[in-house]
């Protein structure tokens, strides 16, 4: 009943999230018809909350309040903010609406983590080997999702921002109803505000290779931001061309999208024996060559012959997007003193989602603007996705040429 309970939690934790993460890019672009500074300013909102919200509510959930509780608190707020979305007409004004909500649920994200690890352990259950099983639901939640808000004809619209408010407002009050989660007080009574924020990580900037470690997970966390960003905005583009227009990519461009996610939880399964195999800097090199190749193959697709293209892009997305994430956790764990772990995963978590997903949202949108917009107001997704090919390829060989890991130990600890 436990593991159930918590299912459903993940479920609803990112079925709220991928009900629109993925189509508001059409819902701004194709619908709105806002630019791509004013697209990416609205899309960074999803970074700036993550550099401060996650560490200030794990404080609260620390020392003053119930984890579910503040959870639960958490998600109504959430709800209650997406359903403004569909009386803003304005790009300035959804900026702020949309930073608003992620306000609310960014921090949802660790916190979900943490309620399922307290309640798992509470009720004596391995947390190694159960709660894997349980977050893999939360990535059907997201696929699951995206499906409804492409079959209900929502995802140029603001209706996928209604589907996502119910469902997080129903969340919400489920989560009063959860085994209590109450404050572990684990934060030292004499423990200074940065100790408190894990700010005491940043020392690690002093290590020359965790310093370019975490410079090449900026650069890797602004080109994670980009297909979720103009992904599905892409697809549904083709219906500009007549031979395209009633292609089951135009109809269905989200859910061929979801293939990106049903091969992430595929691709997780094979981290460990690359892991063993390869070592860890070999594995991270090869997410940038996949990042390539991703970005590569939307340049060249097209939904009649060069389908197989766009199919293959989405397959090789779960190579890109867990070989780094998880393998880059896994250097973290690694190579840092147990006093600061945690601190330091937050860092690395940081570095990708807050600051290089907030500079590869801005300086993606002022690229697409000033170089990929043809005269008749067209975008040259040609132009654009193989100028964030030649990005990831230029990441990828700096990396390979500049950075040092102890593949040894990493081996030991994948097997």
């Amino acid at each position: 009943m436990i593991r159930l309970r918590l299912t459903l939690l993940g479920f609803m934790q990112f079925f709220v999230w991928g009900a629109w993460l993925i189509t508001i890019g059409t819902y701004c672009f194709n619908a709105k018809g806002w630019t791509g500074a004013q697209f990416g300013a609205i899309f960074s909102t999803l970074a700036l909350s993550s550099l401060f919200m996650p560490a200030i509510t794990g404080i609260i959930a620390d020392k003053w309040m119930n984890a579910e509780k503040l959870y639960g608190i958490l998600h109504i707020c959430y709800g209650i903010v997406l359903l403004f979305v569909p009386q803003v007409n304005d790009p300035d004004t959804l900026f702020y609406v949309i930073f608003a909500a992620m306000i609310f649920y960014m921090p949802t994200i660790s916190l979900s983590n943490s309620i399922s690890y307290t309640i798992l352990k509470n009720n004596g259950y391995d947390v190694v080997k159960t709660f894997p099983p349980i977050r893999v639901w939360g990535t059907i939640g997201f696929i699951v999702a995206m499906w409804i808000t492409n079959l209900t004809g929502s995802k140029d619209n603001a209706n996928q921002f209604v589907i996502a408010s119910i469902v997080a407002i129903g969340l919400g009050i489920y989560s009063f109803t959860l085994p209590k989660c109450p404050p572990t007080k684990s934060i030292s009574e004499g423990a200074s505000f940065a100790e408190q924020l894990g700010l005491k990580a940043f020392k690690l900037f002093a290590d020359y290779r965790m310093a370019l470690f975490f410079v090449f997970s900026m650069f890797l966390g602004a080109a994670l931001q980009l297909t979720n960003m103009y992904g599905d905005s892409f697809l549904d583009d083709f219906k500009r061309f007549p031979e395209y227009a009633d292609s089951l990519v135009v109809k269905y461009s989200t859910i061929i999208m979801s293939i990106s996610q049903i091969s992430e939880t595929l691709f997780i399964l094979t981290i460990p024996f690359f892991l063993k195999r390869f070592g860890i800097k070999q594995v991270m090199f090869f997410s940038m060559l996949a990042w390539v190749v991703r970005f590569g193959l939307f340049a060249y697709g097209d939904p009649a012959g060069g389908l197989w293209m766009i199919i293959m892009s989405c397959v090789v997305y779960g190579m890109a997007f867990d070989f780094f994430n998880i393998s880059g956790s896994l250097f973290v764990e690694t190579t840092t003193d147990h006093s600061i772990r945690s601190s330091a995963q937050g860092l690395f978590m940081m570095m990708t989602n807050g600051f290089g997903a907030y500079f590869g949202s801005k300086l993606s949108g002022f690229v697409i603007d000033h170089y990929f917009i043809m005269e008749n107001g067209d975008k040259n997704w040609h132009g654009i996705w193989l100028s964030f090919a030649m990005y990831a390829l230029v990441i990828a060989v700096l990396f390979l040429l500049l950075f040092k890991s102890p593949n040894d130990k990493v081996k030991e600890f994948a097997h």
